[in-house]
Order: structure tokens, then sequence, then C-alpha cells
């Protein structure tokens, strides 16, 4: 008897549901009563410039650019490392940094971490090969999850461990302080403005006070329990609302499995019905880093709520039921699994979405057709298409509606649903996350609220950081730099 077959006899046995019919199942009704909680006072843990919670791709990319302006930053993370869901997620393959012609919109941070990381650890096609339209070279890696609409692409696949280990040197390179551990409980809200959080750790409930606050939860969970209105609604036609955890299976031979996909459209066939018929939700692999890992970043589950911890809590058990069933499934029936055996199960849930905060001005669909070109320009995307031009994302997008203080960036980005499709990626939010760094730095170096400041300011110093802007936006910049 399997992981999946105790676990749905266990359900049984309680009156529950099992997983196989992938539908939610009934949960208990919670109480009615509620309990008073006595007002305390809390001690002062630390006080800071600038105060990121989160340590996730935005706000690891914010700790850093905030650092190299001198700012007095400190960074809290719940878990033992940074990089969210980059690391810890799984979510490994880092999506296009390139624009269709082959340049790289994508840069600053992004360019700092892929510089730095050890040739080893790193999978994906050579500079020369980006924006390439060779038939034979963008099936090769169309193959590995870096050709699109037959352009090669750089979006590479990465070693978790590795990315883990540069993201703490980078951050720590700039003197930041690093809480691990820690869950931010409630933001500290006066006069309209952030001042500051309470967090809980092992040694209990302590308050951290700072001149700038950024949310990079990716939840939104400051703007949340500040009262703010956060958007929630999603595109059903796209997965960005699906949750999972993500999982590795090694002992695998990646281009035996390849090879066999390629060459026996026919047996492929066969095997994914099998398998969706003996599991249901059923996924095929990514490549990863090394030829003995292949890496699975579903099945996705929808219906689910990121902020609802009975809801994370199923999806990490269906997740693992589905996980073994996959391992099984593979190692008896597919070409290069022989040997498979399972790796990891991702220490973080994958979530794509959960709720969005509102922003006077951001990124929507119609700014795909317009091209538009924002003049606050923090930083470019790359479009879903070619037949889009490359995605303008504003300074304002930034900063929540309702609040003073506080800078939101990552995956909660202000944003409508079609574009939060691709602006919740990993680059993307590194993108975002060093510019709200570079805002909350120079914001409390000059003793303003982050909506008070100049944007000319921090695209200035995002350039001198190695991001990219638009032409015009650049040009525009230096023409204002050089008159200076």
């Amino acid at each position: 008897m399997g992981i999946s077959d105790v676990t749905n006899q266990i359900f049984a046995e309680q009156g529950l549901e099992a997983f196989d019919d992938g539908a939610k199942r009934p949960r208990r009704p919670r109480p009615k009563g509620t309990h008073h909680e006595a007002a305390r006072d809390i001690p002062v843990f630390a006080e800071t410039d600038v105060l990121i919670v989160g340590g996730g791709p935005a706000g690891t990319a914010a700790a850093v650019a905030a650092g190299r302006l001198g700012a007095d930053v400190m960074l809290v993370e719940r878990y033992n490392h940074l990089g969210g869901l980059s690391t810890g997620g799984l979510v490994i393959w880092i999506d296009r940094m390139t624009d269709w012609s082959g340049k790289q919109v994508i840069a600053g941070f992004a360019c700092d971490v892929f510089d730095r990381l050890p040739k080893e650890a790193v999978m994906g096609p050579p500079r020369s090969d980006w924006g390439s339209k060779d038939v034979a070279t963008a099936g090769y890696w169309a193959q590995r999850a870096a050709a699109y609409k037959g352009i090669v692409t750089w979006a590479p696949t990465i070693d978790p461990e590795a990315l883990k280990t540069l993201s703490m040197d980078m951050v720590l390179e700039q003197k930041a302080r690093l809480v691990f551990h820690s869950w931010v409980a409630a933001p500290i809200v006066k006069d309209g403005a952030m001042k500051g959080v309470i967090f809980e750790s092992k040694e209990g409930r302590q308050a951290i006070m700072a001149k700038v606050v950024i949310d990079t939860t990716g939840d939104a969970d400051l703007l949340a329990g500040a009262g703010l209105s956060l958007d929630s609604d999603f595109d059903a036609a796209d997965i960005h609302h699906c949750m999972n955890t993500a999982f590795l299976i090694g002992g695998v031979d990646i281009e035996r499995w390849l090879d066999f996909r390629s060459k026996n459209a026919e047996g492929f066939s066969q095997f994914m019905d099998g398998g969706r018929k003996s599991i249901g939700s059923f996924e095929k692999p990514f490549c990863s880093w090394r030829s003995d890992v292949a890496l699975f970043m579903g099945p996705r589950l929808s219906g689910y709520s990121a902020v609802n911890v009975e809801d994370l809590s199923e999806v990490e058990m269906r997740s693992r039921s589905l996980a073994v069933s996959h391992v099984d499934h593979y190692r008896n029936n597919a070409p290069g699994f022989e040997k498979a055996f399972l790796m990891l199960g991702a220490p973080q849930v994958g979530i794509r979405h959960s709720r969005r905060f509102q922003a006077s001005a951001m990124v929507t669909r119609a700014q795909w057709d317009e091209g538009k070109v924002w003049d606050d320009e923090i930083g470019v995307s790359t479009s879903l298409t070619p037949k889009f031009p490359n995605i303008s994302v504003p300074y304002a997008s930034l900063l929540p509606i309702g609040i003073e203080g506080v800078l939101g960036a990552g995956r909660h980005l202000a944003c409508d649903p079609n574009s939060h499709s691709f602006l919740r990626e990993i680059p993307q939010c590194w993108m975002t996350g060093q510019a709200a760094g570079v805002a909350g730095a120079l914001a409390a170096a000059t003793g303003v609220m982050p909506r008070a400041l100049n944007p000319t300011l921090v695209q200035q110093e995002l350039l001198r950081q190695g991001a990219y802007l638009s032409p015009p936006i650049e040009a525009a910049i230096k023409e204002t730099t050089a008159a200076a």
C-alpha cells in the first residue's frame, strides 16, 4: 500500500473524502465563539531605515538594492532561506528575461544573479542563441522550456541550493540584517502611514520600527492587515489561480525521456493517457539544472485560496499524494525513470495568485495593444507573444492606495488579472523588488514618503544598478542627469 493509499484510508476511517476525484473535501464547521486577547506592551526588537517583509525574489532584490544606497536594511523571512518560490518553492525554471528579439529587458538584479551563479548551477541557452529562430536550435531549447513561438529565450533552470546561498550572500554583502524564522503578524499604522510591524518568533511577540516598509510577502499580508481593499479576481482561462507543491524526482535519465517523447509520439500519448487514467491530475516533467533530476511544477490544483489555512493544508496533502503517485507511475512506465525516487517535495507551497493591491496607475490588458510607456517607468517586462511590444511598468504601481510609508512589490503588484499572469513570475518580481528597494532607500534618506518621491531619482539609480528601461525613458533620464 502506497503513501497516498494510506492517506485516503485514514480519511475514509474519519468519514472524510479521498483525494482521488480532485474535488475539495468537505470541511468541519468552525466554532462561532471568540476569545478576548488582553492588551499588552511588547518590546521593540529593532529600528531601521528600510524594513522588508518577505525574503522571496522581490524581497531579496529590494534588500540588495536598498543596501547599495547605504540604507540600514532589515529583512524578515518566515523560512530559513531567501529566494521564496524560486528556491523553497522549487520554481527553479526562471521565466523569460529576454524580449522576442533576444534582448535582455529584465536586467539589473537579474543579471547580477546569473553573473554570479556557478556555471554548473544553471541550464539554459548561451547568449549567442538568444532570439534565434533557427528551427533545430529552437526545437532543442523548446524541450528544455527555453524557446517559445519558435524563438530561443533566456529562460534558464537553476540549482535552488546555489540560489539560496547566493541570495543570502548578496544581502549580507550590503550589511542588511536578516531575521529568519519570524512571521509578521500585523502592521503598525499611525496617522495613515505604516511605521513598522509586529512579528512573532520563538522569542514571542516583538516590534520593528522603520522609516519605510516594503511588503514583499507575495500575498499583500501587511496591506491586508492595514485594512486596505485588495483585488482577488483572476483570469479563469489562465493557470495563475492554481496552487500546488512542486517536487523533484532524482535518479532519472532526462535525455532518454526527451528522446522517447520526441521520437515516439504514439508511445508518449499512451503513457500520458495511462497516467491520467490511474492518477487523474497528471503532469509532464521539466528539465532541471541536472540531467539526472526532473522537475514537476504540478499537478496544478484549482479552487483553493492561498490565504485560507485549511485550503493550504489540503493542497499540501493532495500534492504529497500526487507526487508519490507520479513517482510510482513514471518509475514503472517511463523510459529514463526506471531508478527514479522522490528527491524533494518543496518546503514552500506554490502560490501563483492570492490578492493584489490597488494603485493609481498599473499595467492592464489595454496597455498590451497600445504599447504604452509610462513616464515613471521602473522596469520592463517581456510580453506574452511577439505580437505585443514589451510591457512598461510604472512606479505608481508600487504605491498602494489608502496608506503612506509603504511600497509593495512582487506577486501582489497592482495590475489587472490578465497582466498578473506574467508580472507574478520570478524575473518580474526581481524587477519590481529592485525598484521598491531603491525607492525605499531614497525615501528614507530624504525623509519623504515614497509617494512624494520624484520617480526620476528612482530611474536614475535603477540605471546605475544596471536595470533596463525603455529607450525613450533612458534617453530622457540621461539628458536630465547631464543637464544637472
